[in-house]
């Protein structure tokens, strides 16, 4: 009787991740593009496809610790570039992506530096995952406000500079979390996805690995 071989889990999700996007169409077709179930999709089939591919390369801990210390560092440079090359100021919440990035870049480095063994390995992996989630939490909050129709915005509120100078660190951090009408502008896409739609996708990635390194053996 004749045998297939076996073809690793993390190349199921890829070609998954694959058939989903080719659904593009039809859920354009079904929605407008800043429909909250249709970013939500392509947001998760995106996910499906970056997770999968990581997982498909994922080296030793030590390399993998790198790899997703220099994925920050390029994550980090895109948005300087964004920000003074193209000219798009961050909002207070972009802000906030931004030190969850830097957070999720320096337990990868640090990690990758210190090269524990096995116990210590995962619990720089865990520590990735909180980071990630934190950062889940707020550029998921991003991705619903620029889902939201026109008259549901919230109004513009102060800057960031101008809230730590005259509100209590808590306060300010509970503002900027709910975001405001800054927040809900999308001047830049790529592939159906704003910019905290693609770093949705990466804190969930992140999140992912963390979870498969700290079961790692």
């Amino acid at each position: 009787m004749s045998r297939y071989a076996a073809v690793p889990w993390p190349w199921i999700g890829f070609f998954v991740a694959l058939a989903l996007l080719a659904q593009e169409l039809v859920f354009k077709l079904a929605a407008g593009p800043n429909d909250l179930p249709l970013v939500a999709w392509r947001i998760a089939a995106t996910t499906v496809g970056v997770a999968s591919l990581a997982l498909l390369i994922l080296p030793d801990w030590r390399r993998s610790f790198l790899l997703g210390a220099l994925v920050c560092a390029g994550l980090m440079g895109f948005a300087l570039y964004a920000q003074y090359g193209l000219g798009l100021e961050p909002c207070p919440l972009c802000v906030l992506q931004r030190v969850a990035v830097i957070a999720c870049g320096v337990v990868l480095l640090v990690g990758a530096i210190h090269n524990p063994g096995r116990v210590g390995s995962a619990i720089y992996s865990l520590v990735l995952v909180l980071f990630a989630a934190w950062g889940v939490a707020t550029a998921g909050r991003h991705v619903w406000l620029q889902t939201l129709p026109p008259d549901q915005v919230p109004a513009c509120g102060a800057g960031l500079s101008y809230m730590l100078e005259t509100m209590p660190f808590m306060e300010v951090m509970a503002t900027v979390f709910r975001g405001d009408g800054n927040c809900a502008v999308i001047e830049w896409r790529f592939l159906d996805l704003s910019m905290p739609g693609w770093t949705l996708v990466f804190f969930l990635t992140f999140a992912i690995v963390g979870v498969v390194l700290t079961r790692r053996g």
